[in-house]
């Protein structure tokens, strides 16, 4: 899929891999979905399906308090409180172990939950704001977005589809 460069492409881009993602996502019999069987996003570890969809819903969730901060006139902490862009692996680890107690359809709807806020917000913006400036260095609202939201999306459903296969 392109590089999206408007707020329509944007959209396109993030619905489009989202529905494909959950149509795999709904294959997993929730009895398997904690099992630790995919590489983790820290170097040397094991996360399951569950893991990985808390990861997207904490970078999700990331990005709409990126934006609601930017909206207030905070400043934003890019990536997240606490941590710096070389430690992406322990803040994975942190999306994780704060989802962990949810049961496998509760996290699925969370993470639905999430792409919803994140498409009505993006619908709420002009192109101009998503991709007419730089917002976080090189970086426009649009493409912090779309690395956040529809490239994971993508990235993790190559993830789930060849745990599905190595499942059969």
């Amino acid at each position: 899929m392109a590089i999206p460069a408007s707020r329509e492409e944007l959209l396109f881009a993030i619905a489009t891999t989202f529905d494909r993602l959950m149509a795999d996502l709904a294959k997993i019999p929730p009895s398997r979905a904690r099992e630790a069987t995919l590489k983790g996003h820290a170097a040397g570890t094991l996360m399951s399906p569950s893991d990985l969809v808390a990861y997207l819903i904490g970078w999700n969730e990331l990005v709409l308090k990126w934006l609601d901060r930017d909206d207030r006139g905070e400043s934003v902490d890019f990536p997240a409180t606490g941590f710096k862009w070389n430690q992406l692996g322990l803040l994975a680890q942190k999306f994780y172990a704060d989802l962990n107690a949810q049961e496998w359809p509760e996290l699925l709807h969370r993470f639905a939950a999430a792409k919803a806020q994140l498409i009505a917000t993006v619908k709420a913006r002009s192109d101009d704001e998503l991709y007419g400036k730089p917002w976080y260095g090189k970086w426009t609202k649009g493409r912090m977005i779309q690395f956040n939201t529809s490239s994971p999306y993508a990235n993790a459903r190559i993830r789930i589809r060849k745990w599905l296969k190595a499942q059969e």
